[in-house]
């Protein structure tokens, strides 16, 4: 695991130490070693957390005929074979690492190599010999590439958006289409970033920089198909793809564990690695002090039935010290909330390990979400005679105090109504919207508020594509489609990549084996979402290795009490962030309208937590970068 950066440039802009300025922000995603490759107006510079091969694997790498270069970030876990098949064609190696068997393998097979690698990474190979630059990352986007091309005179890129500022020039200018998808979604979605001059390369898309040019291709979608199998037959298959996804994820030279939350997708895991493995595996968990939010006991029950070695930690950190920290770590804001316990969690794991497995991607391929029970109530609910009986208990329920609980009767059926209340063409995104077009209308200055920013997201890019694309899935399998493109890969796994390496942790998620994830897109959208029963086929196939407790028990997802904490511990920190001043020197919001919110919230008339916290993150995050000079 690695952070990786670089250029190609016409014009000698930069060299050798803008290299290592670059390289030396992403210290935290590498702490073990260092390397760069310079020439012909090319730059390729890696950060190296060791995993595989740690004596020889160093970075860049050259391929075996000396053609080639490579900076590398990840893990393809079929290397082993890929290797093999290489050397049958005549390659030798001189390491055991992934990263020399992907250089060969694009000598080999040219910008098809992609297409043969099983993993997470994010890759940038220089061909010297065609004067040509390849970036590509994997399929889901597990791994990150950021980069900036600047009217055909160079190409920069990186692991993160931070390394690439380091570059001379780069504008630090805000896209307001980013900022507007942020506030409405807590993450900004591919091919955009936060900033007007970076873009992020999608997940499962290469890009080729040749004579001053770019072009991006997809090389990985997934596609719709039919699983002609019986329950029993679908079960023995998924349980053999888990195996096989765990078993690959635990090939490794440094210590190794997992994350376990209590839940379905954590468990699952951590019971097939106990499976097999010869020894006891190390897991992790973190909880509150407020028990609504709290999964310890859950977690510590699985610890117990597969006789792991477990780690618990209460958080306790300075909330205030740690919410600046995680705000200098993020490169753009990121609104959500779970990114404190995975960064806690990822920090206590790495006292111990090196590597940590997750459970990351069960509800976005088995239907584990709350909102797709949402929309298939919705259909029923949408229909003109009950309407207006839904917009009646909507008003009811807004005269209702937000309870403090995590989850809870009240809290649920408040979210609900909130979400009914977008169009319906959002379809289940309806309830994942935190800014609705009267919300933008109040709290976007005159000067910020476009047109645009007011229509559904079926009418805006990238969105319009996926929803497009959706269609060609049948039922709940629509959702999960545009889960998958969206928010999985633009808001989970930022999350996780950034959380973890920022802790020098290196995470794996067998659930989102892209033979797995294939698998699960084509069973039958009942066998997802089943009467008021979520994830139905993944529960039932697991009955019998977990106990039912564990499989049945209601979903509480992995967040924390911070509706609480902006009455409480960040309290000042609110006031002080969202200050008039501070509005108003911004100019993006309306002053009325944030001090509005702010007193509707401490009074605890209304839930305003995700807004807040998102205008809390934006601000933290432009005094960290955007303030910053280039």
């Amino acid at each position: 695991m690695c952070g990786i950066c670089g250029f190609s440039q016409l014009h000698n802009v930069a060299d050798a130490a803008t290299l290592k300025r670059m390289n030396d922000r992403i210290v935290h995603r590498g702490p073990d070693d260092e390397g760069f490759f310079l020439k012909d107006g090319v730059g390729l510079a890696a950060r190296r957390l060791s995993i595989i091969d740690p004596a020889t694997g160093h970075q860049p790498l050259a391929s075996c005929s000396g053609r080639s270069w490579i900076t590398y970030n990840g893990e393809v876990y079929n290397h082993p074979a890929l290797r093999q098949e290489l050397i049958r064609r005549g390659y030798s190696f001189r390491t055991r690492s992934d990263t020399e068997v992907v250089v060969n393998l694009y000598e080999e097979f040219g910008l098809e190599f992609v297409t043969q690698l099983r993993g997470m990474f994010a890759c940038a190979i220089y061909d010297q010999a065609e004067r040509r630059l390849v970036l590509a990352r994997d399929a889901i986007g597990k791994k990150p590439l950021y980069y900036c091309l600047e009217n055909s005179r160079h190409l920069v890129f990186a692991s993160e958006i931070k390394s690439i500022l380091e570059f001379p020039g780069i504008a630090r200018d805000v896209d307001p289409q980013a900022l507007d998808f942020f506030l409405t979604l807590e993450y900004v979605p591919a091919p955009l970033s936060i900033f007007k001059a970076v873009r992020k390369l999608p997940a499962g898309h290469m890009l080729v920089y040749e004579n001053g040019k770019a072009a991006i291709r997809e090389y990985w979608d997934v596609r719709p198909g039919q699983a002609q199998l019986d329950f029993p037959r679908a079960r023995d298959a998924f349980l053999g793809l888990l195996e096989e996804a765990v078993s690959m994820r635990m090939i490794s030279d440094v210590p190794l564990g997992a994350f376990l939350s209590g839940g379905i997708d954590s468990s699952a895991v951590v019971a097939t690695m106990a499976r097999v493995s010869r020894s006891p595996i190390k897991t992790f968990s973190i909880g509150f002090e407020e028990k609504s939010y709290s999964e310890l006991p859950f977690s510590r029950r699985v610890a117990q039935r597969f006789n792991t070695e477990h780690h618990e930690r209460i958080l306790s950190a300075d909330i205030v010290a740690l919410v600046r920290q995680l705000a200098g770590i993020l490169d753009e804001p990121l609104g959500d909330f779970s990114n404190f316990p995975t960064f806690l969690v990822s920090r206590s794991a790495r006292e111990t390990v090196t590597v940590a497995l997750s459970g990351d991607g069960g509800d976005e391929i088995f239907g584990g979400y709350e909102h797709y029970l949402a929309q298939k109530l919705s259909r029923v609910l949408d229909l003109p005679p009950l309407r207006p009986l839904c917009s009646l208990g909507a008003r009811i329920l807004r005269r209702l105090p937000p309870s403090e609980l995590k989850k809870g009767l009240v809290n649920r059926l408040k979210r609900f109504s909130e979400g009914f209340g977008h169009s319906p063409s959002n379809r289940h995104f309806r309830w994942m919207l935190f800014l609705s077009a009267q919300h933008k209308h109040r709290l976007y200055s005159p000067n910020f508020l476009q047109e645009e920013f007011l229509a559904d997201l079926p009418e805006r890019e990238p969105f319009r594509s996926f929803f497009e694309r959706s269609h060609r899935f049948p039922g709940i399998n629509q959702d999960l489609y545009l889960d998958l493109k969206t928010y999985l890969a633009d808001d989970i796994m930022v999350k996780v990549d950034r959380m973890s390496m920022a802790a020098s942790l290196e995470t794996r998620a067998p659930l989102l084996d892209t033979r797995l994830v294939e698998f699960a897109f084509s069973l039958p959208p009942e066998w997802k979402v089943r009467g008021n029963a979520s994830k139905w086929f993944f529960k039932k196939a697991m009955e019998g290795i977990l106990d039912n407790e564990t499989i049945y028990r209601q979903k509480e997802g992995f967040s924390i009490p911070i509706k609480n904490w902006l009455k409480s511990e960040l309290k000042e920190l609110m006031l002080e962030t969202l200050s008039e001043k501070k509005i108003n020197e911004m100019g993006y919001f309306s002053p009325r309208a944030v001090r509005e919110m702010i007193q509707q919230h401490l009074q605890n008339q209304e839930n305003h937590a995700h807004r807040l916290w998102a205008l809390m993150q934006f601000h933290l995050w432009f005094d960290h970068f955007a303030r910053a000079a280039p």
